[in-house]
């Protein structure tokens, strides 16, 4: 296997588990030096996963795995993760993605304000905080790459009287917030282009059954409705290497695989069974 991120400086948000470790796993199989940062160091007490388990399952590749331990919805707390991340890697962030997410479903009438402040703290305000915290040093090296995950409930409904899932009503916040980090995403890269960096942003085509996706809403989903996490995880390293055209868009994960035309990969780098 071709180590394409051999040496590369990342840092994966949310990469206690699920979607972010699962990232962070493939870049490490890859060859890169991967900063992983989340608030749990330690086993989470509801879900499976923790920093720690992600940094020991990463320790096979025999790359550089670091931690950087932060509280996403603290203003304050955040701004310690790129200056951190870099002093870990030993050099500039090449590579960030940012994957953390709060979804907190319920229906906008009675949805408090401190729900809200929390998830667009976490969904929006992160982001970009770490993005324009990172930004200075690849502008100066003259490429980087920012990815940030955003999600299909960022889409407008058609609106009444068109018929919808009931459970889509408790949706529309968690929507408004990637809604917003779609449209940073596309604004900063306009802001960057021509100087290398890449800013892009990826959503499932189909939900991945994370620990806390599964939790959610995995006993209501259809076969044909879950993507799987390798396909996930290759959709949004393309975005990771992608040349400096690629900037500026709001992806699908199936979509890239086929735009790419990349093949799909375990999380181990390796080429599954049969293909």
């Amino acid at each position: 296997m071709t180590r394409r991120f051999a040496g590369r400086r990342t840092v994966v948000t949310g990469s206690s588990r699920g979607i972010g470790a699962a990232i962070a796993e493939r870049l490490a199989a890859e060859g890169a030096d991967v900063v992983l940062t989340a608030r749990t160091l330690d086993q989470h007490e509801h879900l499976e996963g923790s920093l720690n388990a992600t940094r020991e399952r990463l320790a096979r590749f025999g790359t550089g795995v670091h931690i950087v331990v932060a509280d996403l919805t603290d203003p304050v707390d955040r701004l310690r993760v790129i200056p951190e991340a870099a002093a870990a890697l030993g050099g500039p962030v090449e590579i960030l993605v940012n994957n953390a997410a709060a979804s907190i479903q319920a229906p906008l009438t009675g949805f408090s304000v401190k729900r809200r402040n929390i998830m667009f703290e976490v969904n929006v305000n992160a982001p970009l905080d770490l993005a324009l915290a990172a930004a200075p040093a690849m502008v100066a090296a003259g490429e980087g790459w920012i990815v940030n995950l955003s999600s299909g409930s960022a889409d407008l409904w058609p609106g009444p009287p068109t018929p919808f899932e009931p459970t889509a009503l408790n949706i529309a916040a968690y929507g408004a917030s990637k809604a917003a980090l779609n449209r940073i995403t596309n604004g900063l890269a306009m802001e960057l282009y021509g100087t290398g960096v890449r800013v892009n942003t990826v959503e499932p085509r189909a939900a991945v059954l994370s620990e806390g996706a599964a939790a959610l809403v995995g006993d209501r989903l259809r076969p044909d409705q879950i993507e799987s996490m390798e396909e996930m995880v290759e959709g949004t390293l393309v975005l990771c290497d992608c040349g400096p055209d690629v900037t500026g868009r709001i992806t699908v994960s199936l979509d890239n695989l086929d735009e790419f035309g990349v093949e799909v990969r375990n999380l181990d780098g390796s080429v599954p069974t049969g293909a």
